[in-house]
């Protein structure tokens, strides 16, 4: 552990959003220690300050960095780890690590369930890597990599079971252009991070197939009714507010912005291509499609009506066609 009053951090993953975490580190004058698994990129790092991969205009000042492919070396003196990887490769980032968690503070912003695990990162932490629930937390909200990486303002949440957890973690992230508000419903705001993607490809069926704004409106709206319908018997929460930023701010962002990279895969699904080619098409991990068969199941097990996840889920893997699927919709919505 680091043993001066500095938080050290370190973030695991070097994809878009883990480019842009860093930058927002740096800028505050945080040392981050850096798993950065890709040659290419960390040579980058060292020589020309940027990621050519992901946000290759986003400069990260590198006297605040240190790139590493050793995941030990880098969570071994740090007090704050973030967890950035797409959670498809999560296993596999952590997979070398022995080094002890348990009493560092470790922050989940993977937008993402563990696919076959149907657990999120906070509970797959929780169980095992020993880390206790008040040591984990959740960093959320609407919040493009793209805009972050380019300090625009941005209004993220950290949530976690301890409020200390929470402000020590909002100490190191917030500025003039990230602003941070807590909250306690570290699971319902991880829950809510997962589904939005879900619904993300919805919408971007729906644009694929020409549906116009009007339809888009209610199909959202029937997204966050439903979403809020599953968190609410997944995570009971009595004060939880939906209409905040890490739950609808979320959605809406993901749903509406062409920056979203589930919307691409849904228009591309849209517009004819085939679940593989429009896998292949995209460059960058959608969360959704992993997300989207654990959200099944887990809804299943529960008995949750689920109309419009299922819907994608049919899409995404029993080839049901997604003219199909928003046809249907049309009829189901209200």
């Amino acid at each position: 552990m680091n043993t001066n009053n500095t938080p050290r951090c370190a973030v695991l993953g070097y994809g878009s959003w883990a480019t842009a975490i860093v930058k927002t580190l740096t800028v505050n004058h945080h040392h981050v220690d850096w798993l950065v698994l890709n040659d290419d990129i960390r040579e980058s790092l060292q020589m020309r300050s940027r990621n050519p991969k992901y946000l290759p205009w986003c400069y990260i000042d590198q006297e605040f960095i240190t790139p590493s492919n050793d995941i030990n070396a880098v969570v071994r003196d740090a007090d704050i780890v973030f967890l950035a990887m797409p959670s498809a490769f999560f296993k596999k980032f952590l997979e070398p690590l022995t080094e002890s968690l348990s009493d560092k503070i470790v922050v989940s912003a993977v937008k993402g369930i563990i696919p076959g695990d149907y657990l999120t990162i906070v509970e797959h932490m929780n169980r095992y890597f020993d880390v206790p629930m008040g040591r984990l937390a959740v960093v959320t909200g609407p919040s493009h990599a793209e805009e972050v990486g380019q300090c625009q303002l941005s209004y993220l949440t950290v949530a976690s079971e301890s409020e200390d957890t929470a402000k020590s973690v909002r100490e190191v992230l917030a500025n003039d252009f990230f602003r941070c508000s807590l909250s306690n419903d570290v699971l319902g705001v991880e829950a809510a991070a997962i589904m939005k993607n879900i619904y993300a490809l919805a919408v971007g069926m729906a644009v694929g197939l020409r549906y116009g704004d009007n339809f888009l409106a209610v199909l959202i709206a029937g997204c966050a009714n439903e979403m809020k319908r599953f968190i609410d018997v997944a995570v009971p929460l009595a004060d939880r507010d939906i209409n905040t930023a890490a739950y609808m701010g979320d959605l809406l962002v993901t749903c509406y912005s062409p920056l979203s990279r589930n919307r691409r895969l849904g228009t591309l699904l849209g517009k004819g291509c085939s679940v593989k080619s429009a896998l292949n098409e995209m460059t960058m991990v959608a969360e959704g499609y992993y997300a989207a068969d654990c959200i099944r199941q887990s809804s299943m097990r529960r008995g949750i009506d689920m109309p419009i996840a299922d819907k994608v889920w049919e899409v995404l893997y029993e080839g049901v066609s997604a003219r199909e699927s928003m046809q249907a919709l049309t009829q189901i919505l209200r």
